[in-house]
């Protein structure tokens, strides 16, 4: 029925329609943004070999979306991307105040060497903070298997289609010979 209402929408453009049902998942998206997710399910992700694991628990509205093929690929390909990318954190506003200040002296100190003026260098220190975000959040990392799209992309296109929020909670990595594991919790 969303296809159809797409395609008579845009003058049946198939392009504008795919544009049109994207805009319409985001939207649906944002209204569901609101709601508690206290269902859902922890999946585990073992690298070929043993020797990285990742712990993900990925939290929806009702225990039947979280049994649906649909959510445990969404859980699987969010575990395999922290695998892969280590990220350290799931949002930019989990960061700790005293390490943005230390990258921001570093990023600052590192600008200034150029001999560039003081708006040039804001805009450099703003920029590889940016990047540093785009490295570091979950949900601003591009998806390894679409670089295209990042994992906050993933999760509102899930959201279209199952109808419910979804949120990522935490997660935690191991590797094999390192120290210690990475926990990150919303």
């Amino acid at each position: 029925m969303d296809c159809k209402k797409a395609l008579v929408e845009t003058a049946g453009n198939v392009d504008e329609a795919i544009n049109y049902l994207r805009k319409s998942g985001i939207a649906k998206a944002e209204k569901k943004g609101d709601r508690v997710a206290k269902e859902g399910l922890v999946f585990s992700y073992i690298h070929h070999g043993g020797r990285l694991g990742v712990l993900v628990e990925l939290n929806c509205e009702t225990d039947f979306v979280a049994k649906t093929d649909g959510f445990s690929d969404l859980a699987h390909n969010i575990a395999m991307q922290i695998a892969a990318t280590n990220p350290l954190t799931i949002a930019r506003d989990e960061f700790d105040q005293p390490l943005l200040d230390k990258e921001k002296e570093i990023f600052s100190d590192q600008a200034k060497k150029s001999g560039k003026p003081k708006e040039i260098i804001d805009k450099i220190v703003e920029g590889r903070f940016e990047k540093f975000y785009a490295e570091s959040c979950l949900l601003e990392q591009h998806f390894i298997k679409d670089p295209d799209r990042k994992i906050s992309d993933l999760i509102t296109d899930a959201v279209s289609t199952l109808g419910e929020n979804i949120v990522i909670n935490r997660f935690s990595r191991f590797s094999v010979g390192e120290s210690n594991q990475t926990e990150k919790s919303k």
